[in-house]
């Protein structure tokens, strides 16, 4: 069973949601998109009452556009119907706004540290989007092969830290900044990308283990049977096996 939110998508020509709820938060999402599952990751790590909006998008709804002119997840609003994009942005403010169990280091430079090794990853979310609909084996590989380098440079991250966790010794922000690419690592059964990188393979494991990441598995069936219909362009593909 997955555990994100089991909500029909809203699509083109349906009512916008009414204002959101004094001290609630709103987060529209969509249950297979890796960037909202960072929000909603964070939302869930600290206990924040939210609700979640899902949205069609490959039919996205006109009123969605006056949220995010890019129509893009994830988009956070208040009560106060101030709205913040940008699935990292949206993270670093639900850390400010809700200030205990603080996810980001408080020290300049730990803080500064953790947005050295985000960068190390920001080709990873590129190379697993080519990897969807490529059919060809030896493009395959070229990108088995590109991904395993990023990989490398994670490795050797964890390697010098001598820790679990990218941030330290306990699960911190850039951990779950980076947890969704892995979790369709594992969805798409491509575990063998990261034999090479033992500390990183402890990493996944360390991460399947904490509350927030078991809270918002996604299911394998589902999660397949979305990339085939997305790859279509279906309007169905949201909202697979609901």
């Amino acid at each position: 069973m997955s555990g994100v939110s089991e909500t029909r998508s809203l699509g083109r020509g349906s009512a916008s949601p009414g204002p959101v709820p004094e001290g609630q938060i709103r987060v529209y999402s969509m249950r297979f998109c890796p960037f909202a599952l960072r929000t909603l990751l964070v939302l869930k790590a600290k206990g924040i009452r939210h609700e979640v909006i899902n949205i069609n998008l490959k039919n996205k709804p006109e009123w969605f556009f006056e949220k995010n002119p890019l129509g893009l997840v994830p988009v956070l609003e208040n009560s106060q119907g101030h709205l913040v994009c940008e699935s990292v942005i949206t993270c670093e403010y639900l850390d400010e706004v809700y200030p205990e169990k603080k996810l980001l280091p408080s020290d300049p430079y730990e803080k500064a540290c953790q947005k050295m090794i985000f960068e190390l990853f920001s080709k990873v979310p590129t190379l697993m989007a080519r990897l969807f609909g490529v059919q060809n084996k030896e493009e395959r590989s070229g990108i088995k092969e590109e991904l395993q380098k990023e990989f490398s440079k994670l490795e050797e991250v964890l390697t010098k830290k001598k820790t679990t966790f990218f941030g330290g010794n306990t699960l911190s922000m850039i951990d779950y900044l980076m947890w969704p690419w892995f979790q369709r690592l594992e969805l798409l059964e491509l575990t063998e990308y990261i034999t090479h990188t033992p500390k990183l393979k402890l990493w996944v494991a360390a991460m399947q283990k904490d509350p927030a990441v078991s809270a918002l598995l996604l299911d394998a069936k589902a999660f397949h049977g979305f990339v085939g219909l997305y790859l279509q362009d279906s309007p169905e593909a949201c909202d697979y096996g609901l």
